[in-house]
């Protein structure tokens, strides 16, 4: 395990400073975002915002579609094109669906990613995600690659509020009756490093999805990770 590949932040958590990795070795729910944390889906999200504001008259950058996601896609979309309708905003919405849809088979997970959730749950860990999709979208994700069964909740942007707001962690933790204190959350944006710190939870950045390293830097997590490995190393060494 590199020092340059897994990065303790000395922030105050409610364990006070947690720098030592074998801390997390306490936390039994482990809350992961999907998009970036989880599944290589990146690519294909900004792809399918481009081909989706395109159809509509609508143009924007790389780098503005990656500092929307996490988001809702809703909430994405009228930051991206505040200039739209809502007519042309629903419209938007939709064709990014009809692009992305049939081209989902092109997200797998991160290579290590399954084996360390099979070796978490192995451990007697609970595991739950957190993710800006919607319910019908990542039950989608979840069939077809076959993993409801690694995760004992999973919670939706259009069954909470959009992150950063806290209710989905907030709403996993009441129906998994955990306490803040044995929970960690891990994403790739800045939304999900603002989520948990607004309710003091222990967090994981990790920088080979969407934000870069200097962004989530700072917003103070409590670990970074440079490399799905280091994340498997971090949390199963």
């Amino acid at each position: 395990m590199s020092k340059s590949s897994i990065a303790p932040n000395r922030v105050p958590t409610e364990e006070g400073l947690l720098s030592d990795p074998h801390l997390l070795a306490d936390k039994t729910l482990i809350i992961f975002d999907w998009d970036g944390t989880l599944m290589d889906s990146i690519g294909l999200i900004v792809e399918s915002m481009h081909v989706a504001g395109d159809a509509h008259g609508f143009q924007t950058t790389d780098k503005e579609v990656q500092d929307i996601i996490g988001l809702s896609l809703m909430k994405g979309i009228e930051i991206l094109y505040p200039q739209a309708n809502d007519a042309q905003k629903l419209a938007i919405q939709q064709s990014y669906a009809e692009y992305y849809i049939p081209n989902s088979h092109r997200t797998p997970f991160f290579t290590p990613i399954e084996d360390m959730l099979q070796s978490l749950r192995h451990q007697g860990k609970s595991l739950a995600v957190a993710t800006g999709k919607k319910r019908k979208g990542l039950d989608r994700v979840l069939d077809a690659s076959n993993s409801h069964h690694y995760f004992v909740m999973t919670r939706c942007a259009d069954e909470a509020g959009s992150k950063p707001d806290p209710q989905m962690l907030t709403d996993i933790l009441n129906d998994t009756q955990q306490p803040i204190a044995n929970a960690v959350f891990i994403g790739d944006s800045i939304y999900d490093i603002q989520m948990a710190t607004q309710l003091g939870m222990t967090s994981i950045a990790v920088n080979y999805g969407t934000a870069s390293s200097a962004e989530l830097a700072a917003q103070q997590p409590t670990y970074q990770v440079d490399t799905p490995q280091a994340l498997v190393d971090l949390l199963c060494g």
